[in-house]
């Protein structure tokens, strides 16, 4: 089943796989398929092996039903893409895959990525040192100091693995690395042409789909399973059609834009789904501002947003210094073999939702979630409101008069007074907007206004800058707009996700102690993708997500009790009132500072050395082996203990007397399940590491530490918000053992020197966030067996199987407070021998007032799933795999 057909271009043959010819040898017509379906066809018909890929998946997807799409895809990427804070477990889960074939006899070296894989060091950098002209190079100093061993860790894997880099800290944040230098678009390999296709260890790798490469987030263990070769088994998606029409107004930005998809694709649930953008208003979008919109997909909680190729697409690939030769033959390609953007044919979507850009304004998001969308006119009311609405994720549950506190606060001999609202984070990062350099030069730009005017940030205020690549630093100092930045305190201080990922570092001493006596709610403001409660700053409360210009707003301003539309943000030195819209550049001053000065020389420039530039990471000494010499007294790497059981009978037996660990509502992230911010030092991870010798300064992050399961399993459960209803009010990480309240951790520990099993019971949206592989590593070391919730976030579904955990799903219409489960009974679920997907499944709950009985939706959504659980997860699978292959 070949379908190969050739191009000539540039006097060379090509072989491609033809969409057109298999779909019209079916008897189907292409230009109603979408475009995602066309590039997951082209990648089966190219896998193809009459096992992993069959003749009746590809003929399953040549026939795809928009309205009511059937089976399966075992897609297999091109390439995969990491990050730190994922990519060294992954890297440590091969190291310890190494050992466990080494020690059944087998061959090592078939442990081994078997496509290209890039680790992009980002998530490290903390905001220790800001608002001063030292503050890069100290962070950089810090976190060498703190992630030696993880380097040095990550050094020995390049030289260990094959198809494997490294891309140095200090260099970008990975999804802007991949999408201005990383991604090909259309890959030749050995004269063969296809597209871009990929994983990543990070839920917002779906913003390499701006440039029309279809990508996104999945768990560390789904990456290793496809760098190993595995396919990914999914359902067949419905393709969610967005038509823009019009185009942006003056005053609104792509940060207001993808917040306000945001919202919207929350509201059409297209969670699971893939989403993509077409229509006239599509030509008015620059590849920046899609890249904004593709990054926020797990936001609204698609798999992926897809922005066909076409011609914005190829002057992308030529501002950043892509190969001409490549360009042109990128071109052709997609041209030929109909991947190429037709404005004029529109495929058949599941639905189609339409969005007028002209109707976008000026937005921020919060206080807890990226889709609660507020207008910027309403922001100071919302916010108002939320103190003394109920608490939840709009609300604090507070006393309307919290909004007269104020606390003073004494700084460097100067006197301040802060209050409710007060902006103690004001932050540019992430991925979502240092990639676009319309925000940036707009907050520059605002920047300059600002300081002409006289204006100045208070010292109470924590700024920051943290660009996405050295060009966002190039363009910025070229046109001069760095030093005004710098006045107002928001000087570089790393290349990584920094605030938006709970690095934000700690707030100044004085403010810290006035905040935490005081009980205060404090704000963030950052430019970043998440806001989820407990992830930026264990001292602020209320975080919302904003535009950078409206960063540097909000700095100046000092609170969020401001309406930014009609009141001052501040004085200038005479008294006089200056406004948002005194200050705000116009839309075509931004765009001639980009036309000007964000050009294609930046590009060859900041990218000419990345492997090599940084010497900090150049210096760190390897020693090459087979194997990793894993160090016991290590608290950074550490042997995971996932194959002590490969010679047991692979079978699904029903799970009996499980004892609850956690009740939880809805909307528990993967966030709350895993923190990857600060270690609380009473806490069990903070034990643990006192217990090894390790200073309280020295802890680092939760995810710094993930190559060590010790550290790992004691933070799970871990977040300082969470709300387990088994803790009787506590919050935290608390849960209830035989009376008493007690850590998580040490319940489950419990429960597993008593052999008993244990069970998560939760809400609607169970692990949304990001891709955390130790939220269901994490549970699965602390002994749960399944999750009973109402619904899940796709990514961590599969997580969950992929480690040996039961999904289970309460039936429509029913919760766990419905069927009156309190979480403190005892739980017997009837897996069946021969569980199929989509099984239903028997449960009963046993108490001392008697049992309840009732049936719940097994989540095996693929018949790959019931192979990774029959498995006990799919790391075992695969070296149980490479085993056998090692032996014929």
């Amino acid at each position: 089943m070949s379908n190969q057909s050739t191009l000539l271009f540039n006097n060379h043959v090509y072989s491609y796989y033809d969409i057109r010819q298999a779909v019209s040898a079916e008897g189907k017509e292409l230009s109603q398929i979408p475009y995602t379906i066309r590039i997951l066809i082209e990648s089966l018909l190219r896998t193809y092996d009459g096992n992993d890929v069959t003749k009746n998946h590809i003929r399953n997807l040549i026939h795809y039903d928009a309205q009511s799409p059937s089976g399966e895809v075992p897609f297999k990427p091109s390439r995969v893409i990491l990050q730190d804070f994922t990519g060294v477990p992954v890297i440590v889960d091969l190291a310890s895959m190494r050992e466990a074939v080494l020690a059944h006899g087998g061959n090592p070296h078939l442990i081994n990525p078997e496509i290209p894989v890039d680790l992009v060091i980002d998530h490290s950098v903390q905001v220790d040192v800001s608002s001063c002209d030292t503050a890069l190079e100290d962070n950089i100093t810090l976190e060498f100091e703190r992630n030696n061993e993880r380097y040095e860790f990550l050094k020995w894997a390049e030289t260990a693995f094959a198809n494997y880099r490294a891309v140095p800290p200090a260099t970008g944040i990975i999804h802007q690395v991949n999408l201005e230098f990383l991604s090909d678009v259309v890959i030749e390999k050995e004269r063969l042409l296809y597209p871009d296709s990929m994983f990543g260890t990070d839920s917002h790798t779906t913003m390499i789909n701006g440039i029309g490469v279809l990508g996104w987030g999945v768990g560390g263990i789904e990456a290793e399973a496809a760098m190993l070769g595995e396919a990914s088994y999914f359902p067949v998606p419905e393709v969610i059609g967005v038509r823009f029409i019009g185009q942006l107004p003056t005053i609104a930005t792509a940060t207001d834009l993808a917040l306000t998809i945001t919202q919207v694709l929350r509201k059409e649930q297209v969670v699971g789904k893939f989403v993509e953008y077409f229509g006239p208003g599509l030509s008015k979008l620059s590849l920046a501002d899609r890249a904004t919109i593709a990054n926020m997909a797990p936001e609204y909680g698609a798999t992926c947003g897809y922005f066909p190729i076409d011609q914005e697409t190829l002057n992308y690939m030529r501002l950043t210094n892509r190969d001409e030769n490549h360009i042109a033959l990128t071109e052709y390609y997609a041209r030929t073999n109909h991947l190429f953007y037709n404005p004029q044919l529109e495929p058949s979507y599941t639905k189609v939702i339409t969005i007028d850009l002209s109707t976008i304004r000026p937005s921020i998001a919060g206080p807890k979630r990226p889709q609660d969308l507020i207008d910027l006119a309403d922001a100071k009311a919302t916010f108002e409101t939320s103190i003394s609405r109920e608490a939840g994720t709009q609300g604090f549950g507070l006393a309307p008069e919290e909004l007269d506190k104020t606390v003073p606060v004494t700084i460097d001999g100067q006197d301040f007074s802060i209050q409710t609202g007060h902006v103690a984070i004001a932050a540019i990062t992430s991925c979502t907007n240092t990639s676009n350099p319309y925000v940036l030069m707009a907050a520059g730009l605002l920047a300059r206004n600002a300081v002409t005017k006289g204006l100045r940030v208070s010292p109470t205020v924590k700024t920051s800058l943290a660009p996405g690549s050295k060009v966002v630093s190039a363009y910025l100092r070229e046109s001069g707009l760095q030093t005004y930045l710098d006045k107002l305190g928001f000087q570089v201080v790393g290349y990584g996700c920094t605030t938006c990922i709970g690095n934000s570092g700690n707030l100044r001493p004085e403010l810290a102690q006035a905040i935490t006596e005081s009980d205060l709610v404090v704000s963030a403001v950052l430019s970043g993708n998440r806001n989820f409660e407990g992830r930026i700053n264990p001292l602020v409360k209320a975080n919302f997500l904003a535009s950078p210009p409206l960063v540097v707003a909000y700095a100046l301003a000092g609170n969020t009790t401001i309406d930014l539309t009609s009141q001052p943000l501040g004085f200038t030195p005479d008294h006089e009132p200056v406004y948002l819209e005194d200050i705000m550049p116009s839309r075509q001053e931004i765009e001639t500072y980009v036309e000007q000065y964000v050009t294609r020389d930046l590009f060859e420039k900041e990218y000419q050395q990345v492997f090599s530039a940084s010497q900090q990471w150049n210096h760190i000494p390897v020693t090459k082996s087979t194997s990793y010499q894993w160090k016991v007294q290590s608290t950074y790497i550490q042997n995971p203990p996932y194959f002590h059981q490969l010679d047991q009978e692979l079978s699904i037996r029903p799970l009996l007397h499980l004892k609850a660990l956690a009740k939880f509502g809805d909307s528990v992230t993967t966030d709350h399940i895993s923190p990857a911010g600060n270690i609380a030092r009473t806490s069990p991870a903070g034990r643990y590491l006192t217990e090894n010798g390790v200073d309280y300064m020295d802890f680092n992050s939760y995810g710094s530490r993930r190559g060590n399961h010790e550290v790992m399993m004691r933070g799970t459960f871990a977040n300082i918000r969470i709300k387990n209803e088994l803790a009787q009010g506590k919050i935290g990480g608390f849960t209830s053992y035989k009376g008493d309240i007690v850590p998580i951790y040490e319940a489950a520990m419990a429960y597993q020197a008593e052999n008993i099993g244990t069970l998560i019971i939760a809400g609607k949206d169970y692990g949304m966030g990001s891709s955390r592989d130790w939220a269901a590593k994490g549970s699965a070391l602390l002994g749960v067996k399944a999750v009973l919730a109402e619904s899940f976030e796709r990514i961590h579904r599969s997580n969950l199987v992929m480690m040996g955990i039961a999904p289970l799903q309460f039936l429509e219409g029913q919760t766990a407070d419905s069927l009156g489960l309190t979480g403190f009974e005892s739980y017997d679920i009837h897996l069946p021998k021969e569980a199929g997907v989509h099984e239903i499944v028997d449960i009963v709950a046993y108490s001392e007032h008697g049992s309840i009985a009732f049936q719940a939706l097994l989540r095996f959504d693929a018949a790959a799933d019931i192979r990774y659980y029959q498995n006990g997860g799919i790391l075992p699978m695969v070296v149980r795999k490479k085993l056998a292959a090692s032996k014929q």
